[in-house]
């Protein structure tokens, strides 16, 4: 089973920090809506070899 962990980023739309929760399975790209503004952001999660993910939000489009 494929862990989940918490991962904190500025929604780049509405500038608010957020929390959302990223699969530690390996590097994917979704989307998801901010859970403020619910406008949708396009996820990046890359992994470099260490525990922690590299997570960058932007704007769908």
């Amino acid at each position: 089973m494929n862990e989940l962990i918490p991962v904190t980023l500025q929604c780049p739309y509405c500038g608010e920090t957020i929390e959302i929760l990223v699969d530690t399975s390996g590097d994917e790209e979704y989307s998801e809506d901010c859970s403020v503004c619910c406008e949708p952001m396009a996820i990046s999660v890359i992994f470099n070899g260490d525990d922690l993910p590299r997570v960058e939000a932007r704007q769908e489009g």
